[in-house]
């Protein structure tokens, strides 16, 4: 998915992207995920007057992870909100201002598949769960709190008020 700037500017249509994106390298290193199918991608460039190059879009996906509390395998859709706004320069890192929303480039062309992928990882759950009443596991035996209750002592004393347990027996 690459982006031209020239070509785009005389253009009198916006560029448009329907194309599928593979991001199972982005998420080689997270145990959570199981699977995850590459992304449909739907984008549209459109120049503007001041030389900038906004992208719009979504992007949509199927992932299989691991619920944070129980473990159980859930099956998620993913629908991703796409906006980023590029500018070419000659040297982007004197023009780079954190509070600026504008990505600067360097070059006549950007891959928008990094900003893809980006975009993809930070709207991924930190802990994703089947039900928001999920019980998880017991901390003791492992039994799934979701299924039957345990019979472990799950009061949890604070180590520095343990010694005061016995006092009142």
């Amino acid at each position: 998915m690459l982006i031209q700037f020239r070509k785009l500017t005389t253009s009198d249509q916006p560029l448009q992207f329907h194309q599928t994106v593979d991001v199972s390298n982005a998420v080689k290193g997270r145990k959570d995920i199981v699977a995850v199918q590459p992304l449909d991608v739907d984008l549209k460039a459109t120049p503007s007057i001041s030389g900038t190059v906004d992208v719009r879009g979504s992007l949509q996906g199927e992932l299989e992870m691991h619920c944070s509390r129980c473990l159980k395998l859930i099956n998620e859709h993913v629908h991703i909100p796409f906006h980023e706004v590029f500018q070419p320069v000659e040297d982007p890192e004197t023009l780079q201002d954190e509070n600026d929303d504008t990505t600067y480039v360097q070059g006549e062309s950007v891959d928008l598949t990094p900003y893809v992928e980006e975009t993809f990882l930070l709207h991924l759950p930190l802990a994703p769960v089947c039900s928001a009443d999920c019980k998880g596991l017991c901390p003791n035996c492992g039994k799934d709190l979701n299924e039957d209750t345990c019979s472990c002592d799950t009061e949890v004393i604070d180590p520095r008020l343990a010694g005061l347990k016995d006092f009142f027996k």
